[in-house]
């Protein structure tokens, strides 16, 4: 047998040998820890000179100087006792600022009322060396097709205002409003002795009065957002509503915060949180809004819809619009934003104002679209172009049925038909169309008339196709017609109005002619002739009282507003023309107009160089009347 022992013997020696190794081992971890520990740094460097005691401070009460503390040898911790509280030496109040909100108050406010509180609010949005000048203040400028930038510098304010606030509503001219929103988007000074914002405010409500929303948002966006006052503020909203861009409108909301407590604000704030990351704070105040019934249920829940759409966190909003009876511009904005679908019997008598807002709207669908597309080609709000492209979409959908696809059919064959006389009957057919907006199918064919070769064959049409295309501007077009129209025709007497340049006056015998033939509701179209051609200089002076008696018209009459459009013209101011000439084109259709406010509107844009604007004005009336 061999000097090593067996395997069974072997563990327990293992486990004895470790048990006394580890109590080996505790005993000497228990004499380090008595013994005084060993420095491993070079002499000197381990005690440091000793720190220069600071000087005694006096105390605000006396006390005895207690002995210092010291620490027992056998490494006992110490716990000093703390001092006992002394009483103080007075008993005098603390004042506390008047107005200072209670402890309740400022936990129930929100950030936005808290930053207002403690002045952390902001001030403005746009960096100091961003913000702009309102020296001058618009979209156009005079390079781009805008009326001359100080046209306005040393007109009276209160004229200015008067006009800008007498453009109520649409102009019964679609050239007129097409004139119109081009001075009032044009970059220029505010007149004398008028704020340069509130000049601003008024352009553009006279824009959203139009129907002219984008361009009014585009306007009120020129202004930076820390500059705006309440009535730029509540026409911008106006603008960004009737685009439904509400989230536009978030910079002010924000500067503003609380300036404002009606209900659409209140759901405007929640909607800009929501979009500024702050999604549950924005359900929390929009629940809270749809409890206390601050507004009717659709426009939060459409609100909520509309917030929602920001974060991860959406959650379904159901829209009942069984007990909804009329349609607002809110909730129809808010509804086009997010996709809902707004029941037909709200729309069906709601008013113009949406037709001019769904008829620019890109979020909408194309039935939708194609159905106020009339209304707003017939008032200037949508070109000619514009309006082809719709019904281009139309055709190029196979499954589109009812009229627009049978118009959409008929203007394909109007610009590529194989002869000019097929592509004439597809015009013809368009003119004679059913619907709302008849002027509309007139400027939807004014590219397909002007491609037509002028001939003698189409001579009983020539009149209509050079309605057509001066519907669109097209006078070049419309003047290689001038051999084709007989005088006395309502084509020559359209042409006789058009034309850039004329050398001689009108002849008399075809006026005679014209006159004899209309048949129009008190010889309007004729009324509107003798005003256009007499307002553009292209009739002799001693010929107007005769044929003015033929007609029953009075071109002579003066009234407040003619005495200031004619002086605006006497002193070449083309902006202040432009804002008189639409206070007196105001009205839904031509039989509001009068020929001797055609007279002095033809006459006064012709004297400040507004020459085209003047013919197509004039033009229309009679293809109108």
């Amino acid at each position: 047998m061999s000097g090593k022992p067996e395997k069974s013997a072997i563990v327990p020696l293992r486990r004895a040998l470790f048990a006394g190794a580890g109590a080996l081992a505790l005993c000497s971890a228990l004499a380090i820890a008595q013994a005084a520990p060993t420095s491993l740094l070079p002499p000197g460097f381990d005690d440091p000179a000793p720190t220069p005691s600071p000087a005694p401070r006096p105390s605000p009460t006396t006390r005895a100087p207690t002995a210092p503390v010291t620490p027992p040898a056998d490494g006992t911790p110490v716990v000093q006792p703390l001092p006992s509280p002394s009483a103080p030496t007075s008993q005098e109040p603390i004042d506390v600022p008047d107005g200072l909100p209670s402890l309740s108050e400022l936990e129930s406010m929100d950030s936005d009322e808290l930053d207002e509180l403690l002045g952390l609010k902001p001030k403005f949005d746009i960096p100091p060396a961003a913000r702009r000048s309102l020296s001058r203040v618009g979209i156009l400028s005079a390079e781009e097709g805008g009326l001359p930038p100080v046209a306005l510098a040393n007109q009276p304010a209160s004229i200015v205002r008067a006009a800008l606030a007498g453009t109520k509503g649409p102009v019964v001219s679609r050239w007129g409003h097409i004139m119109l929103r081009r001075a009032l988007a044009s970059r220029l000074a505010a007149p004398q002795g008028m704020d340069p914002v509130e000049f601003a405010a008024l352009r553009a409500n006279a824009l959203n009065r139009l129907g002219e929303f984008s361009t009014a948002r585009t306007l009120v966006q020129d202004v930076d957002t820390s500059n705006w006052d309440k009535r730029l503020t509540d026409t911008a909203l106006t603008a960004y509503i009737g685009t439904a861009d509400l989230v536009g409108a978030c910079p002010a909301i924000k500067l503003q915060g609380g300036e404002r407590e009606d209900p659409q604000w209140r759901m405007l704030q929640s909607i800009c949180d929501a979009y500024s990351g702050q999604g549950a704070r924005a359900n929390s105040q929009l629940n809270r809004a749809l409890s206390r019934q601050i507004a009717p249920d659709i426009d939060v829940l459409l609100a909520q819809r509309y917030a929602g759409a920001a974060g991860r966190g959406r959650r379904a909003v159901t829209l009942e619009w069984d007990t909804v009876e009329d349609m607002t511009p809110w909730r129809f904005a808010l509804a086009t934003a997010v996709g809902a679908e707004v029941p037909a019997s709200l729309l069906e008598n709601a008013g113009a104002y949406y037709d001019r807002v769904s008829a620019v709207a890109p979020m909408l669908a194309l039935p939708q679209r194609i159905a106020a597309s009339g209304r707003a080609a017939s008032e200037g709000i949508l070109s000619s172009a514009a309006l082809v492209d719709l019904y281009s979409q139309v055709y190029a959908i196979d499954d589109f049925e009812g009229s627009p696809a049978q118009t959409a059919e008929l203007l394909q064959t109007a610009y590529v038909g194989t002869s000019p006389g097929d592509r004439l009957a597809a015009m013809k057919s368009i003119w004679s169309g059913e619907g709302p907006a008849p002027y509309s199918r007139s400027v939807l064919t004014a590219y397909a008339a002007a491609r037509m070769p002028p001939s003698s064959d189409f001579e009983a049409d020539a009149g209509q196709l050079i309605a057509s295309m001066l519907a669109a501007g097209l006078d070049r077009n419309a003047l290689r017609w001038a051999s084709v129209v007989e005088p006395g025709s309502q084509g020559w007497a359209l042409l006789a109005l058009a034309q850039p340049q004329r050398d001689s006056s009108v002849d008399t015998g075809a006026l005679d002619s014209f006159f004899d033939d209309d048949t129009s509701a008190e010889q309007r179209k004729s009324q509107f002739l003798l005003a256009g051609l007499a307002g553009l200089g292209r009739i002799e002076q001693s010929a107007i009282s005769d044929l003015s008696g033929r007609v029953s018209v009075n071109l002579g009459r003066e009234s407040k507003w003619s005495r200031l459009i004619d002086r605006a013209a006497e002193v070449r101011n083309p902006a202040l023309v432009a804002y008189l000439a639409g206070v007196g084109m105001q009205g839904e259709g031509w039989d509001k107009m009068t020929a001797m406010h055609l007279y002095h509107i033809v006459s006064a844009l012709d004297r400040v160089g507004m020459s085209a604007e003047a013919r197509m004005i004039a033009a229309e009336a009679v293809a109108r009347g």
